[in-house]
């Protein structure tokens, strides 16, 4: 599953530390879900999106909206 973290991140020059650590989460944590390496827990997805003030839906790319989108 794709996200929009590492933009959102970016935006607000945030580093993945400083992501990881509002989220209670390594960085490695962050690193892994960035390259689409790891799906995180709901809760875990919760917080992502409410340090960036948008919904989970806005955060994460699925599968049908992906394909559509190419």
């Amino acid at each position: 599953m794709k996200n929009r973290i590492k933009n959102l991140r970016n935006n607000v020059n945030m580093t993945q530390q400083q992501l990881a650590d509002l989220v209670l989460v390594s960085s490695r944590t962050i690193i892994s879900l960035e390259k689409g390496q790891y799906n995180p827990s709901v809760l875990l997805a919760y917080n992502i999106a409410q340090v960036f003030h948008i919904s989970i839906e806005d955060l994460f790319i699925f599968k049908e909206e992906h394909e559509n989108e190419e």
